[in-house]
């Protein structure tokens, strides 16, 4: 089953007391005609050394809900403002996550009440170099690429604002719940800056080309309810009740195969990259990795049996 493990979600590698992160990009054509037109490069990016952090922390849920994770992020005083010790958490957090096989669905939400990230921490960006910039901002896409590219489905919760980075980290999840108090915008061109951390090309992947260009250019903030009008969320709830949406939708997700959904999300995401008959080659490569599974036959036993079925992930 080694197979199954793929390319996705294996890529970060956070060495202990050194100052360097190596993460995994979208590269060059690869060679192989059943893979998209983009394979995973390795590229080092100076970060400072790791240690624990005190705004983002992993919570693992227990008994029934075992195998959903939440990062759980924490800076009060700042409104979650994306800044070293803060990324440099996150990307901690995503490491274990990477290397825990029990991990199935991952929540991202806010323990800050009405904020989910008020994006970059602008306060520490003025102390930096231009140089220093550049490489926050690498290390920065890098990360949220890597929660794009992890195994398992990832949801943002988001309760408040979500603006620039914090948007854009939304964005790298696969789905996206939100309050009707949202407030979601990338407001870099105000800056005199673009959104930096993969704002340009997952927006209008997502709502299209022309409402995201609307976006971008004019840096307007939108409400829950217009996200959802154009497809930047996928339920816009009551404020207060979007964790309680996502943890329904990732309880559903919990129940199914767990190696079936990685290489749903392996055929979906890949395939999407490349034309309809290379996608159906992506599509026909994830499915035949799941015949020789004890969950498939797991799965035809429960039916069979008219009973719940208890999957291993083998």
């Amino acid at each position: 089953m080694q197979a199954l493990k793929g390319l996705a979600g294996r890529s970060l590698s956070l060495k202990k007391h050194t100052i360097y992160q190596t993460f995994s990009i979208l590269s060059a054509p690869a060679e192989n005609h059943h893979l998209p037109k983009w394979v995973y490069q390795t590229r080092r990016t100076l970060i400072l050394e790791p240690t624990s952090s005190q705004f983002v922390n992993l919570h693992r849920l227990s008994d029934s809900d075992s195998g959903i994770v939440e990062i759980n992020l924490n800076r009060p005083d700042r409104k979650n403002a994306i800044g070293k010790d803060f990324l440099r958490g996150l990307q901690q957090i995503l490491e274990d996550i990477s290397t825990d096989d029990s991990a199935k669905v991952v929540l991202i939400r806010s323990l800050v009440p009405k904020v989910f990230c008020a994006g970059a921490d602008l306060k520490e960006r003025k102390m930096m170099t231009q140089s220093e910039v550049n490489t926050f901002v690498e290390s920065l896409r890098s990360t949220f690429t890597f929660i794009e590219t992890l195994r398992v489905p990832s949801i943002a919760v988001i309760e408040g604002t979500a603006l620039g980075g914090g948007l854009e980290m939304a964005l790298s999840c696969d789905l996206r719940i939100c309050g009707e108090n949202a407030v979601l915008g990338l407001p870099e061109t105000g800056l005199a800056i673009i959104p930096g951390a993969g704002g340009t090309q997952r927006l209008p992947r997502l709502v299209g080309r022309a409402i995201a260009k609307e976006l971008i250019y004019t840096g307007r903030k939108i409400s829950g309810a217009a996200a959802m009008s154009i497809g930047l969320v996928n339920h816009c709830v009551p404020a207060g009740e979007a964790h309680v949406k996502a943890l329904e939708i990732a309880r559903e997700i919990n129940e199914k195969g767990p190696l079936a959904i990685r290489m749903a999300k392996k055929a979906i995401d890949e395939g999407l990259e490349v034309n309809m008959v290379s996608g159906l080659a992506v599509e026909h490569e994830c499915y035949e990795q799941l015949l020789d599974t004890q969950d498939r036959l797991e799965g035809l036993a429960a039916f069979a049996e008219k009973r719940k079925p208890k999957y291993s992930g083998k």
